[in-house]
């Protein structure tokens, strides 16, 4: 189940393990109270790793940040997906109206489509409240491709890093001052969980250095820890209204997916046929997301019934399947034949530059 022979099973396989953490955590909230919190950030450090090494490529490459070709393949890869699980949120409330929200339906697409339900205002159906994940992310790949650009120009990456760091910490615990005593209200704003991602860049752009420093050995140690940790870390009760949610342990869940995508990212091809089934969880996992909370919330109320728990995951893989295939493949198919569009058209204004130039002369 690949729409690109460019992923990197280890890679899927540590986004399929995220997203049954936070599948496992909306079915049985009382038994897993932090393993939500765990795969969402998880896949924050991920998405700072990824996009990071995406946007140094480019700079390599050509000098600069292809803006223009970035946004329209992160648009290529995230909208379609959340178009269709938003025009069957909208269809299904306005036929059924399970949660009697029904005039809420236009306010909830709006602000999912703008990527806005991590800024506090009335964002409409509790059934697309987890969306604030998917506007956190958006807002850092506005932000950070030009800070990165700036970084790389004054020759400050380092120094970049570190600012972006403090800056980010800063600006959280300010939050929290100000949201005191009730701290679990900056568990949605942007600015809480920047940090994840931040590492997740440092380490993409330390990468070489760490290389240097992992035996065979020490790389297997630091993905076995890493993997124990953020299971460790998953059973943890849930802590949305301690300071030390934000402040320390989604630095050390993004410092231990750090040490885990240091084993994976070797993993061209999985070294087992057991892990084959987390690997297509991890390949559906963008869409399992946009599904599960809804599915979730349609239900009924929580704490669910083991069946009704078993129900909602199921209901979930059945419906990313679906969004995989109908939308996601062809999308990616999509953007290849752009992306190769683009580099005839390259190679051939090279091929004819020396023409151009002689005929000038």
């Amino acid at each position: 189940m690949s729409a690109s022979k460019s992923r990197i099973e280890g890679l899927d396989l540590l986004r399929g393990i995220a997203i049954a953490l936070v599948l496992i955590r909306h079915a049985w909230p009382e038994a897993i109270g932090t393993a939500g919190i765990v795969g969402v950030v998880s896949f924050f450090a991920l998405s700072g790793y990824l996009i990071t090494g995406l946007l140094m490529r480019d700079i390599r490459q050509n000098g600069r940040v292809r803006y223009g070709r970035f946004y329209r393949n992160r648009a290529l890869r995230l909208v379609p997906p959340l178009v269709l699980a938003l025009a069957f949120f909208a269809a299904y409330t306005l036929i059924v109206n399970p949660l009697d929200d029904r005039g809420d339906v236009a306010r909830s697409v709006i602000v999912g489509l703008t990527y806005t339900m991590n800024i506090p205002f009335d964002h409409g159906s509790p059934a697309l409240s987890h969306l604030w994940t998917l506007a956190t992310e958006e807002q850092f790949y506005i932000v950070w491709p030009l800070l990165l650009a700036l970084g790389v120009r004054w020759r400050k990456l380092r120094w970049l890093v570190i600012g972006a760091a403090v800056a980010s910490l800063v600006v959280c615990g300010a939050t929290i001052v100000l949201a005191a005593p009730s701290v679990g209200k900056v568990y949605t704003l942007p600015t809480s969980w920047a940090i994840a991602m931040i590492i997740g860049a440092a380490a993409k752009l330390g990468e070489a250095r760490i290389e240097r420093s992992l035996t065979p050995l020490r790389r297997t140690w630091a993905g076995a820890l890493g993997l124990a940790g953020l299971l460790g870390l998953s059973l943890l009760p849930e802590a949305k209204g301690s300071p030390a949610t934000y402040l320390i342990l989604a630095p050390a869940i993004a410092i231990l997916t750090v040490a885990l995508i240091m084993q994976l990212k070797t993993w061209g091809v999985l070294p087992s046929a057991w892990l084959r089934p987390m690997l297509a969880l991890g390949t559906i996992s963008y869409a399992a997301y946009l599904w599960n909370y809804p599915i979730v919330m349609w239900l009924g109320e929580r704490p669910f019934e083991p069946a009704r728990a078993v129900l909602s995951i199921v209901l979930t893989i059945v419906a990313a399947t679906v969004s995989w295939w109908a939308v996601e493949v062809p999308a990616q198919k999509w953007k290849e034949r752009l992306d190769k569009r683009a580099r005839l058209t390259g190679e051939l204004a090279t091929e004819s530059a020396p023409v151009a130039r002689q005929h000038h002369s």
